[in-house]
């Protein structure tokens, strides 16, 4: 038996969508653990191109159950129409299930989280809109919905006329928005919860066997750890924990059952919205890596900001997960520049940091000191093994190996399942 958490390493979208579609071959669980439907892993393989949101990326494997953890917040509109999507393609979902106690996106955490980043103005965090925040809000302040209390309409009915009435004096006084109307929430999310009724379940019983009977269990991350609420570049985070704790808090598997957490790198940098990023690339080397990458946001289609690697991040996100070995990913993405930057500290008004500060303004004034490697200028796409690599190539990932103190495990060389390079055993 293994449990191996799969965390992404740098500010998310690090492909852990087809890390988790690879190594989902010989998991009999895969449990998507935090997040919402602001995240997005994009996944090629022999059924095609898929853009998953809350679905977790093992779907595609027959022999695999699929489990949204405790730890998600699920929008119901959207999971349904995945899921249609899903077997539209010839994907079956008959083993996807839904925790009981996940929470809901209501219609008024949609409202709420666009009439705040508009309130924002210049501000602004960069969120969504997805709902994703203020439902997670009212997790933590006990007025949440779980999917528990979808299917039935009566604890349904009484459970909203609470939350509504609060919800719609905030709507009306502070937004000047239109209000909700109970009835109509009530009856358009009963029949969600009729719809996904046969998927929820007590997963926590689901993986409590699953454990008994010694099965391997992949526990897969959304975002990544820099946009931690606790260890990101606060205020500019998500609103759930993307970390290897989160993974026990949001799965209900306890840390003391964990086998491995693996981090995921892209071979560069990248982060969507608003936020410091000191590696951050100039034109016009920014917008080709973006071009060679197609780095556009799974789930907003927003362009992704491109930079160096950062190993002050990348050490960072590896103390604070526990970080067994790293998976690296498009490194193929690199294969036509000449030379290739890794920021080994960080310069804040003339003292080298080797960990980012806690205070976002600090991080925007932090000059990376780079460490600069030759390029290897030639594709590596076709290559299969380590040893086939360009030597510059294979330097690099050594040398982000000791950067990070990560020993490197996969290294992926294209978006299909087949275009991946393996340097050790995962399970």
């Amino acid at each position: 038996m293994s449990v191996v958490v799969v965390i992404g390493g740098q500010w998310g979208d690090e492909g852990k969508g087809k890390v988790i579609d690879l190594l989902a071959e010989k998991a009999a669980y895969v449990v998507r653990f935090s997040g919402g439907n602001n995240a997005g892993h994009t996944v090629v393989n022999d059924y095609g191109q898929f853009r998953l949101h809350l679905v977790p990326s093992g779907i595609f494997n027959p022999g695999t159950a699929c489990i949204i953890g405790n730890g998600v917040a699920v929008d119901p509109a959207s999971l349904i129409e995945e899921m249609d999507v899903l077997e539209k393609g010839g994907v079956s979902v008959q083993r996807l299930y839904i925790s009981d106690r996940a929470h809901v996106i209501m219609p008024y955490h949609l409202l709420q989280d666009g009439l705040e980043e508009a309130c924002r103005g210049t501000g602004a965090l960069g969120t969504t809109r997805k709902g994703v925040g203020p439902a997670f809000s009212d997790k933590a302040s006990r007025t949440g919905v779980r999917m528990v209390d979808l299917l039935d309409s009566n604890s349904l009915r009484e459970r909203l006329a609470i939350v509504l009435e609060f919800k719609n004096r905030l709507l009306k006084e502070v937004y000047g928005a239109s209000p909700l109307d109970l009835e109509l929430v009530c009856e358009e999310y009963y029949k969600y919860g009729q719809r996904l009724a046969p998927h929820i379940r007590d997963t926590i019983a689901l993986l409590g066997a699953a454990l008994e009977q010694k099965s391997h269990i992949l526990l897969e991350g959304a975002q990544g750890a820099m946009l931690d609420p606790d260890f990101g570049t606060y205020p500019y985070v998500t609103s759930s924990p993307p970390t290897a704790a989160g993974a026990c808090q949001g799965s209900g598997i306890g840390p003391t059952r964990l086998d491995k957490v693996l981090g995921v790198f892209k071979a560069y940098a990248t982060r969507v919205g608003q936020g410091p990023m000191p590696t951050e690339m100039a034109p016009p080397t920014g917008e080709m890596v973006r071009e060679r990458g197609q780095e556009y946001g799974t789930t907003t289609g927003r362009p992704r900001r491109c930079g160096w690697f950062d190993a002050v991040a990348g050490r960072f996100a590896a103390r604070v997960n526990g970080f067994d070995g790293a998976i690296i990913t498009r490194l193929d993405v690199l294969d036509t520049l000449t030379s290739i930057k890794v920021c080994t500290q960080y310069n804040l008004d003339g003292v080298l940091l080797d960990s980012p500060p806690s205070d976002a303004d600090l991080l925007v004034r932090c000059q990376p000191v780079y460490q600069e490697w030759p390029g290897w200028e030639a594709p590596t796409s076709g290559v299969r093994r380590f040893r086939d690599l360009p030597e510059p190539a294979r330097n690099y990932v050594n040398g982000i190996s000791e950067v990070t103190g990560c020993p490197v495990h996969l290294v992926s060389v294209g978006p299909h399942r087949d275009e991946t390079i393996e340097l050790r055993e995962i399970f």
